[in-house]
């Protein structure tokens, strides 16, 4: 009886440790950049003087980590997006500095990351965990109360 406590003890122990992320580090971006419509902007030193409309703005800022949403782990949140006048957003637009200069930033990919937990594999991931953690809790109660009813 004590040996299947201890398998189900180790496989709930399995489960529950798979979803851990393997190893929390910074990350280490290969240039300074903006995230604007779903794409990435690298930013390069650039100056820009021909400026139009203004379209968005630094919503979130991490030089450790992704972020979701108009990410920069190079400029704070709030910090100004602009086009750039005869130039296609599909190609570049204009960051604004503190210094209330404009820089270029070039678009290179589309932006990957995703972090909602109304993703479905979120979802379920979380019910699993939940399940599970309720699963361990209930067996580590039935333990401790067949032991302490042996004394």
């Amino acid at each position: 009886m004590k040996k299947q406590y201890l398998l189900l003890i180790t496989v709930l122990f399995v489960l529950l440790t798979s979803f851990l992320p393997a190893k929390a580090m910074a990350t280490k971006w290969l240039y300074p950049f903006v995230v604007w419509g779903g794409y990435v902007y690298e930013v390069s030193e650039e100056s820009v003087t021909e400026i139009g409309d203004e379209i968005g703005q630094v919503t979130k800022y991490s030089d450790m980590e992704p972020q979701s949403g108009n990410f920069s782990n190079a400029y704070p949140k709030g910090t100004k997006y602009f086009t750039i006048k005869e130039v296609s957003t599909e190609e570049a637009l204009a960051v604004q500095e503190s210094d209330g200069q404009y820089v270029k930033a070039d678009r290179r990919e589309e932006y990957e990351f995703k972090q909602d937990l109304n993703e479905p594999q979120d979802i379920l991931k979380g019910i699993i965990f939940s399940l599970v953690g309720i699963l361990a809790g209930i067996l580590i109660y039935k333990i401790l109360k067949n032991h302490l009813d042996k004394r």
